[in-house]
């Protein structure tokens, strides 16, 4: 059993910075393969970045990439995303979720996300 929780969304201006937080509790945090999920107004959910349980490999949505990076501390728990340059159509509740690590060359896409955090809102005005 894994519980997360997000923080660190807000209001920023386009083209500023924000740092997600997503703390987890739970022995075997480390083996989990952890994304960041967004959910914009009257969009679907998707998933904008996905780290494997080493830190080893990162995945990036195309609307993201060179924009954001995810990282992890094991020792502390807690994946991060930092978000720079961020657009109006980065609006959306974000969330964290833990899957499953597995050997896919597609592992961010065949996690199996289980556990889920409540989300932290970000707001990005033009």
């Amino acid at each position: 059993q894994v519980q997360l929780v997000e923080s660190g969304g807000g209001l920023v201006q386009a083209g500023g910075s924000l740092r997600l937080s997503c703390a987890a509790s739970g022995r075997t945090y480390s083996s989990y393969v952890m994304g960041w999920f967004r959910q914009g107004p009257g969009k679907e959910r998707e998933l904008v970045a996905a780290i494997a349980s080493s830190g080893g490999s990162t995945y990036y949505a195309d609307s993201v990439k060179a924009r954001f990076t995810i990282s992890r501390d094991n020792a502390k728990n807690t994946v991060y995303l930092q978000m720079n340059s961020l657009e109006s159509e980065d609006t959306a509740v974000y969330s964290c979720a833990a899957g499953v690590q597995t050997t896919s060359s597609r592992w961010w896409h065949t996690a199996g996300y289980r556990y889920w955090g409540p989300g932290t809102q970000v707001t990005v005005s033009s």
